[in-house]
């Protein structure tokens, strides 16, 4: 295979920016304008290059909500370099394990460029500062499909960090097939409130600039009132959050009295929204549409995509897997189960990634023969729809039955004046194990043990209720598991 230009991923994207395309900071109203966008990308991928990386070379990107982060990122991969995008508050506090663990030649942050044993003299890559040079376009690096594009960050067992190898290729068969999951146009416009370190935000980057259209970055989601008016101000057609961010919305913000009439689709991923609350979202916006999607950072982002007109027909689940993927629910000794029975998960396809960097017993067992094994139980109905049980390890076992904390917590916040809900299992003489769980109430609700019980199956044993102000959270908004696990055995201890 010839390395070409047309391998390059961030090269076929800036490609294809159009008329709409641009980069928005939503608290400054900066705008990068289509006409600036493809030659500041390659700008920041030649700044790169001139302080003396080479193609090949990995770069530790400081991730924050800025154009800055995003441009470096994309103009990395433009000039045949690694991205490595971190959040910028782990790479200060652990930059030198995180160049040791990548290999990584230097580190970018929105101060500058720093070597593995010094600073570099000037600030790199500031966009106002190469707005106002002459520089002639740099041309994208040539590369084939299987060139590493992109080291990401994600979460092991262990909740040791791992990085998953993404691929130029992965890339683009994963933002060509979002694309038409999703039905995007040509005059997209996203509001993106999450980091460009996470899969789930890096894939809304990707396939609002890919496709011709343009991105509102916003870092004020801890006032949600003032996202909601920049999405009406500059007229986002997308709006992409994980199920806290709705939470949030539904409960906490002016989401019904904030008119957003360009609104065309709401994306929701990075686990399970409980049906009730898309039910609401549903009917305070009956002209926007609500994708319910599932992916994994090893299968670059996205593995399926749940068509909006077939939510109620099909509640619950995640849709049917990506036109390019191959889905299958295979049992413990790999063999496939029939529709209906639930296994694990195992998907196929050109966005499926190579492995983890560095970590080959823990490819072994992730990776087999082309296929991801997602460590998701799931079922698969006749028409290949999906949808998830639960993740192995996330499952606790209460006389002698075994129960999700997926399938806990959605039960739980369906209770009136639940705002959210996490679960917990500690050890139960009687029951072998039993579930704490931490409730954060609506704003002036009362929760009544006796009312969580009521609505919890007789079989289950609850050792304690906990009513707590907030869940402990992710820089992706996720719920922290490894944070919960301290707080169980701290529970236990005091029971």
């Amino acid at each position: 295979m010839t390395a070409t230009a047309e391998g390059n991923f961030a090269g076929r994207l800036v490609e294809r920016l159009g008329p709409c395309s641009c980069l928005i900071d939503a608290a400054t109203g900066r705008t990068i304008r289509p006409e600036d966008l493809p030659r500041l990308i390659a700008a920041h991928g030649a700044s790169l290059l001139s302080a003396g990386l080479r193609e090949g070379d990995r770069v530790l990107i400081g991730c924050s909500l800025s154009p800055s982060s995003a441009l470096v990122y994309l103009g990395a991969m433009y000039a045949g370099l690694v991205a490595v995008p971190v959040e910028d508050r782990v790479l200060t506090a652990s930059a030198a394990m995180l160049l040791e663990a990548t290999g990584a030649k230097a580190v970018w942050t929105e101060a500058g460029l720093r070597g593995r044993g010094n600073y570099k003299g000037s600030v790199l890559c500031l966009e106002g500062d190469l707005a106002r040079e002459s520089l002639e376009m740099m041309l994208p690096a040539a590369c084939v499909a299987s060139d590493l594009a992109a080291l990401m960050a994600t979460s092991g067992s262990t909740g040791v960090p791992r990085f998953v190898m993404v691929s130029h290729g992965n890339l683009i068969a994963n933002t060509q097939a979002i694309i038409r999951s999703q039905r995007l146009a040509s005059d997209e416009r996203a509001m993106m409130i999450l980091p460009v370190s996470y899969c789930f935000g890096a894939s809304v980057l990707h396939s609002h600039l890919y496709q011709g259209g343009g991105v509102v970055i916003d870092r004020r989601f801890m006032f949600p009132d003032k996202v909601l008016q920049a999405i009406a101000h500059f007229g986002c057609t997308t709006f992409a959050g994980v199920p806290t961010v709705y939470n949030v919305l539904l409960r906490r913000s002016n989401i019904r009295r904030i008119a957003m009439p360009g609104l065309r689709r709401f994306l929701q991923a990075g686990g399970a929204l409980a049906p009730q609350k898309i039910s609401e979202m549903r009917a305070a916006f009956p002209l926007t549409k609500f994708y319910v999607m599932y992916g994994q950072t090893e299968a670059t982002a996205r593995i399926s995509c749940m068509e909006p007109e077939r939510w109620e027909e099909k509640r619950g689940s995640v849709g049917l897997p990506l036109d390019n993927l191959i889905a299958r629910i295979a049992n413990e000794q790999g063999n496939d189960l029939p529709a209906g029975q639930v296994g694990e998960l195992r998907v196929k396809g050109p966005s499926i990634c190579s492995g983890y960097l560095n970590d080959p017993e823990e490819m072994r067992g992730v990776f087999c023969d082309g296929w991801l094994r997602t460590g998701d139980f799931a079922r698969q109905d006749e028409e290949g729809y999906l949808w998830i049980v639960g993740r192995k390890g996330l499952f606790l076992k209460m006389r002698g039955i075994r129960v999700s904390f997926a399938e806990v917590e959605e039960r739980v916040t369906a209770i009136p004046g639940v705002y959210e809900c996490a679960a917990i299992a500690v050890e139960h003489l009687e029951a072998g194990e039993a579930l704490v769980l931490l409730i954060v109430p609506d704003q002036g609700a009362t929760i009544l043990e006796e009312e969580v019980r009521r609505h919890l199956p007789a079989h289950w044993a609850l050792d304690a209720i906990r009513l707590i102000s907030e869940l402990p959270k992710t820089s992706a908004g996720k719920i922290a598991r490894s944070s919960l696990s301290l707080l169980g055995k701290e529970i236990s201890c005091r029971n």
